[in-house]
């Protein structure tokens, strides 16, 4: 336990401060790309910590288990994790997941002229990117349903 006692606390603090900062860019759309995976990296590092910090402190936190404002504070924490997993919002979901879908089921003509390049330009990009795309084909069905694929073959079209 004397062991754990010396990393838990820090190891909760540093992915709380890391936690905090990079959350608060996101809330306020200010993220970067290394933020945001440093941000989800951190999550993993607090939950970690926060187990290790539990399990050292597990008396004392059942105490809060028997005061009403405590478990009221974690009874509302407790329903809006809950409420995150409902599909409320505006109906039909993220329009830029709707957008990637329509893109990866779209003819291969139709995704280079959105991506700005000429039709052999853009299988000539696939194709040196390790893909052999066919005019007709979708990226869907040229990844064989492999999202990570699927992303690839966007990003080799859109980012040139």
């Amino acid at each position: 336990m004397k062991s754990l006692r010396r990393w838990a606390t820090p190891l909760t603090i540093a992915s709380f401060l890391i936690m905090g900062v990079t959350g608060t860019l996101m809330f306020f759309h200010l993220e970067t790309t290394l933020g945001k995976v440093v941000h989800e990296w951190a999550g993993w590092a607090m939950l970690l910590g926060v187990g290790a910090h539990l399990a050292l402190n597990w008396r004392p936190f059942t105490t809060y288990l028997k005061r009403p404002l405590a478990m009221g504070i974690m009874g509302v924490g407790t329903a809006l994790l809950v409420m995150t997993f409902l599909p409320l919002g505006p109906e039909g979901g993220n329009p830029m997941m709707a957008v990637v879908q329509a893109v990866e089921q779209a003819d291969m003509e139709t995704v280079i002229a959105l991506s700005g390049q000429e039709l052999d330009a853009g299988l000539t990009a696939l194709k040196e990117a390790g893909f052999e795309a066919e005019a007709g084909q979708s990226i869907r069905d040229l990844a064989e349903g492999d999202r990570g694929v699927q992303m690839q073959m966007i990003q080799t079209l859109f980012t040139r």
